[in-house]
């Protein structure tokens, strides 16, 4: 009996997909078809890590799930206000003596992206990879943070 892996997630990016690869025909036919290295990799996503984004003061936090990643299996890039992670899990090799019952785990090539406000330092992006969570830390631009203002009562 072959096992089926039921991923309803990948469902909905084939949805996805097909329209983009429709309208991509036809801004090919008539010259406006743009090239974008971000769109490839989310054409190949099999899978998106979840994601916690929120701020604080001083930054904008994002925490994404990547349990069973390597730091050397996360390519993080930031390109015209866009950030993005992607990568790859692999799945690990069957040994000939046991049979698998059940895969829920999800393999294959995973790309998540998002758009930050203008108004952050670029060059101050950070990341941080620990027990299978990725971490990126990226601080807001000091025209942006809350100021305080002491008001002074005689």
């Amino acid at each position: 009996m072959a096992i089926i892996r039921f991923n309803p997630v990948r469902d909905l990016l084939n949805v996805e997909r097909e329209f983009n690869r429709m309208f991509r025909s036809f801004e090919d036919r008539f010259g406006l078809s743009k090239k974008d290295d971000s769109e490839n990799g989310y054409e190949n996503a099999v899978w998106m890590p979840l994601t916690d984004i929120y701020e604080d003061k001083e930054n904008y936090i994002i925490k994404a799930d990547l349990p069973g990643m390597k730091k050397d299996d996360v390519k993080i890039s930031f390109t015209d206000g866009q950030l993005s992670i992607s990568g790859e899990r692999v799945q690990e090799q069957e040994s000939k003596d046991a049979k698998c019952h059940r895969v829920e785990r999800t393999y294959g090539k995973y790309y998540r992206s998002f758009n930050l406000p203008k108004e952050i330092k670029e060059d101050k992006i950070k990341a941080e990879f620990k027990d299978g969570q990725l971490t990126i830390s990226i601080p807001k631009a000091d025209e942006v943070k809350p100021k305080e203002i002491e008001i002074k009562v005689n």
